[in-house]
């Protein structure tokens, strides 16, 4: 598999492909109103025009468009991003090492006056 991360040129690497749950959320309403939307559009029409084939083609259209507003990860589907739990790390006997902790910074100890 990592012959096949060559293949691909540096510009697509660096399209950001995540969304996080909230924009997953949104994403998953706008299409189902989308399909509603045109799905119930696209029943009135066909039952005027007496063709089925013109709600079929309504309903298409919807959800043509609507894999077009929601299925890339726009930049609105991206506001709210997970904080994640830094990594944790293993020896070689499956023990967990803890990451040695930097002293704080900017952070002093107030002196007590009497």
């Amino acid at each position: 598999m990592a012959f096949m991360n060559k293949l691909v040129p540096d510009f697509v690497k660096r399209i950001p492909c995540h969304m996080d749950f909230d924009g997953q959320r949104r994403a998953e309403k706008t299409f189902q109103a989308i399909i509603l939307l045109f799905a119930a559009v696209g029943f009135v029409w066909g039952y005027i025009c007496q063709q089925f084939s013109q709600t079929f083609y309504i309903l298409a259209a919807g959800f043509l468009l609507s894999c077009l507003v929601t299925l890339p990860p726009w930049p609105i589907y991206r506001h709210k991003p997970l904080k994640w739990q830094p990594a944790r790390h293993y020896d070689e006997a499956g023990e967990e090492n803890q990451p040695q902790s930097s002293p704080a910074v900017g952070k002093s100890k107030k002196k007590r006056s009497s």
